[in-house]
């Protein structure tokens, strides 16, 4: 069983009469991505800010790559990388040039620091604009900067705040595809995100944050079983098959025309491994079977009652 990367117990903070964050729990494993989704004004940022050292927690526990946030921040500060909402690059500077400006604050070898922004440039395919302004650089460009910068310190948490906002189609799977990488080489993520397709793609647990408490949390698939709507998608060969099908499975609603039933449940082993059972009993076959569950869209709505649209990382 992988360690915890982050461990939060009864977090609390409140800004005056404000109450933000009300006794929050976390766990968040080492080498995984772990999504915390919320509306405008759930406590994301504040979550963050606070696992990140910037902001003081009135009350709790946090340790952070095994420091207390609390007694130990230079450590924990040390342990992570941050890399926020809006690109945080010098745009007087190049591309190279702002690499060797983490490289010198880091206090990197010579050596060591041109080895290091040199894989950088090409592990994030900046190369060829290694010597142009980073004014000049595009959205997924400066994007794809900012997240090398933060590497340069080899950091074992990277925390991402929204990292994709603003991006085109293309330049977010290039994003996402790095995202993989580092987890694959063992880096724990932690994502605030506006998108919920990016959440329900990169995540290995997903927490949903409202009005300060944790409503939800679990892997995206937990989460989509837990919404009313997930049905298993079973394909007959002929109408006969389709009514004697259909006699035996209460509740489940007919296609006739794609030869179709719809059977409510949950998608999981047990249900899966009943409904075939009983299929079986009457020597029923469907040619094909599919589980379709709610999208994160729809686990968003039946939590926090409010349209997914509404998501935003503050």
């Amino acid at each position: 069983m992988r360690s915890s990367a982050i461990a939060v117990s009864g977090l609390r903070k409140a800004f005056g009469d404000k109450v933000v964050l009300d006794g929050i729990d976390l766990d968040v494993r080492a080498g995984t991505v772990y999504s915390l989704l919320g509306p405008n004004g759930a406590g994301k940022t504040t979550t963050v800010n606070v696992l990140t050292t910037l902001v003081k927690a009135d009350g709790g526990t946090v340790r952070v790559a095994g420091h207390d946030i609390a007694t130990e921040p230079k450590a924990v500060r040390a342990a992570i990388g941050v890399t926020g909402q809006f690109a945080a690059v010098d745009e007087l500077l190049t591309g190279q040039e702002n690499l060797q400006l983490m490289v010198d604050l880091h206090r990197v070898g010579t050596g060591e620091g041109r080895r290091v922004i040199t894989e950088l440039l090409e592990r994030f395919d900046l190369v060829e604009a290694a010597q142009k302004l980073a004014s000049t650089y595009s959205g997924g460009m400066r994007r794809k900067l900012d997240l090398a910068m933060t590497l340069v310190g080899n950091p074992r948490i990277i925390f991402l705040d929204e990292p994709t906002t603003g991006l085109d189609p293309r330049s977010r799977r290039t994003m996402w595809d790095i995202i993989r990488e580092l987890v694959a080489g063992g880096t724990t993520i932690f994502l605030t995100t506006q998108y919920l397709e990016e959440a329900d793609h990169l995540a290995d647990r997903v927490a949903v944050l409202d009005q300060g408490r944790l409503v939800a949390e679990g892997t995206p698939s937990d989460l989509k079983r837990q919404v009313p709507g997930s049905h298993v998608r079973l394909r007959f060969a002929d109408v006969r098959e389709l009514d004697a099908a259909a006699r035996v499975l209460a509740g489940s609603t007919r296609d006739d025309e794609e030869l179709i039933l719809r059977v409510p449940g949950d998608g999981g082993t047990s249900s899966l491994r009943a409904l075939l059972q009983q299929l079986d009993a009457h020597s029923l076959n469907a040619e094909e079977l599919s589980v379709h569950t709610p999208d994160l869209n729809d686990v968003f709505l039946a939590l926090t009652g409010r349209p997914s649209t509404e998501v935003t990382a503050k």
